[in-house]
C-alpha cells in the first residue's frame, strides 16, 4: 500500500525552521486556517481564537506524550573490542521497558554487538532485519531508570529545514507529561494554558490520550515503508470513551489535536482496546467513528498524513485550501502554523 500520491510545491522559505518564541510571537499566536470539510471555505485567523470555531459541549482530545531525546552516541564493541566510535543512534519505537526499535547509522553492525552509551548504559543488538533498515536493542537499563539516561545523553531528532540546535523544551507541549514520543506530537504545541482554560471557560471539554510516535525518517531514500508498517503505542482510558460517547449523545463534536489522535481513537474502535499498538492506515476510504473533527499542522509533500485527512475532507477540497495556504505563506512542520478542519 503506497502512501499519498498528494504532491505540490513547497517553497523552502515556508519550512518553520524557528519555533514561534524565537520569531518573536507566542506559541499560542501562530497562524490558523480554519477548513470547512463541507464546502472547502476557508477562513484566516490567529491560533489563540480557537474558542470562537468551537461551542459548548464539543470535546477537544490532546495526546499528553512527551517526547524523548532521541538521537543519542555509542562506541561500537565487538568481541570486547571497540570497533567504531561516535555512531549515531536513532530511537524509532518502544518495544518494551528495556527494548527498542533503532536507526543505528552505520553498515558495520552485527548480531550481539554492544553499544556503549556511557559508563553507566550499554546496550547488545539483539534482531536485525533484512527487510528493514531498523535494529532491535536490550538496554542495560529499562523503565524509568532508561529514560533518566536518554534524557541525559539524547538530543531531539532536528530535520533538514531546523539549522539551529533547538533545546528538548523547544519539541514539547505545555501539557506533555507522558514520555516515549520519539517526534514531537507537533499538532498540540500551540496550545498554551491560558488558551486551554479559554476553552474550559466557553465549556469546552478537554481530555488526554497517548500515543508514542515513531521515527518517520530512515535516512534511507529508496526504503519506502508503507503506512501500514508504521506501529505506534497507544493508551486510553475508559473516561475518555465514556466523555467520547457522551458528547456524540449530546449533540456535540469531537475535536482530535493532531493525527496521533485520530490514529488512536480509531484503533480503540477498530480493535476494542483500549491499550496495544496500533498500525492503522486512515484514508478517504476510512469511515471515523470517534472523530468530528481535526486540529493539526501543515503536512509536507507525499506525506502519509496527508491521506488521513482525506478521511475528513476531499482531496479537492484540501488540495485548493493547501493552495491558499502557500498563498498566504503559512508555515509547515512542528513550529509551523495550524489547521482546523472543522
Amino acid at each position: 500500500m503506497a502512501a499519498t500520491a498528494f504532491d505540490f510545491y513547497l517553497p523552502s522559505e515556508l519550512n518553520a525552521s524557528h519555533p514561534p518564541e524565537r520569531r518573536g510571537i507566542r506559541r499560542d499566536h501562530v497562524k490558523m486556517m480554519v477548513l470547512d470539510k463541507k464546502t472547502g471555505k476557508v477562513r484566516h485567523d490567529r491560533f489563540f481564537k480557537l474558542a470562537d470555531y468551537l461551542k459548548p459541549g464539543d470535546l477537544v482530545v490532546m495526546n499528553n506524550s512527551r517526547t524523548v531525546p532521541a538521537i543519542l552516541k555509542a562506541g561500537l564493541f565487538r568481541n570486547a573490542k571497540r570497533i567504531q566510535a561516535d555512531i549515531e543512534i536513532r530511537l524509532a519505537r518502544r518495544i518494551n521497558e528495556e527494548t527498542w526499535n533503532v536507526l543505528i547509522v552505520t553498515d558495520n553492525v552485527g548480531l550481539g554487538d554492544i553499544l556503549h552509551f556511557s559508563p553507566e548504559l550499554t546496550a547488545v543488538v539483539i534482531e536485525i532485519k533484512k527487510e528493514s533498515p531498523l535494529k532491535t536493542i536490550l538496554f542495560s537499563k529499562k523503565g524509568t531508570d532508561l529514560f533518566n539516561s536518554i534524557y541525559a545523553l539524547g538530543e531531539p531528532v532536528r530535520y533538514e529545514y531546523i539549522h539551529n540546535k533547538w533545546g528538548l523544551d523547544y519539541y514539547q507541549t505545555v501539557f506533555a507529561s507522558q514520555p516515549g514520543s520519539v517526534e514531537m506530537p507537533s499538532a498540540g504545541r500551540a496550545f498554551s494554558w491560558e488558551l486551554l482554560f479559554n476553552l474550559q471557560r466557553k465549556g469546552i471539554e478537554l481530555d488526554f490520550i497517548q500515543l508514542h510516535t515513531g521515527l518517520s525518517y530512515l535516512l534511507e531514500d529508496d526504503y519506502e515503508p508503507s503506512p501500514t508498517e508504521n506501529f505506534e503505542e497507544y493508551h486510553l482510558s475508559e473516561e475518555t470513551i465514556e466523555k467520547i460517547d457522551n458528547t456524540k449523545a449530546a449533540g456535540g463534536r469531537v475535536i482530535a489535536v493532531g493525527t496521533t489522535v485520530v490514529r488512536a481513537l480509531e484503533s480503540a474502535e477498530v480493535t476494542g482496546k483500549l491499550n496495544g499498538v496500533t498500525n492503522l492506515y486512515i484514508n478517504q476510504n476510512f469511515p471515523l467513528k470517534m472523530v468530528d473533527g481535526i486540529i493539526t499542522g501543515f503536512h509536507e509533500p507525499k506525506a502519509s498524513h496527508l491521506d488521513m485527512l482525506t478521511a475528513f475532507v476531499s482531496q479537492e477540497l484540501l488540495w485548493s485550501a493547501y493552495e491558499e495556504a502557500i498563498d498566504q505563506q503559512y508555515l509547515w512542520h512542528e513550529f509551523g502554523d495550524m489547521n482546523l478542519i472543522l
